[in-house]
């Protein structure tokens, strides 16, 4: 299962619903991501941080993310699970959330 994890620290910069925002942007999308909190991701820097993973497939970290991104973080998530390695190698179809990107690890 895909899984993204957003920054609570972080939410506080777009308020407590931000992760919840996400959550309902994903289900209407009818995409099985799992969103959960995570304390600190370390981009401190850059809030909103918000990361997407899942067994077998590449990492992203991305920072600066806002709740005007939600539909952003809804095309990354189709492109994700559409790819078997999660390797996106054309980020246009995410918008403004390709230039939010602060890391991507292989699987």
């Amino acid at each position: 299962m895909d899984v993204m994890t957003v920054c609570s620290t972080c939410e506080g910069a777009e308020g407590p619903a931000f992760a919840d925002a996400l959550r309902a942007a994903l289900a209407e999308a009818g995409l099985g991501v799992q969103v959960r909190d995570w304390p600190c991701m370390n981009a401190c820097a850059r809030p909103v941080s918000l990361a997407f993973r899942a067994p077998q497939k590449a990492t992203y970290l991305f920072g600066d993310v806002t709740l005007e991104d939600a539909g952003d973080v809804v095309a990354f998530a189709k492109l994700y699970a559409a790819s078997p390695d999660g390797w996106i190698d054309d980020a246009r179809a995410i918008g403004r959330l390709r230039h939010c990107l602060i890391g991507r690890v292989p699987a």
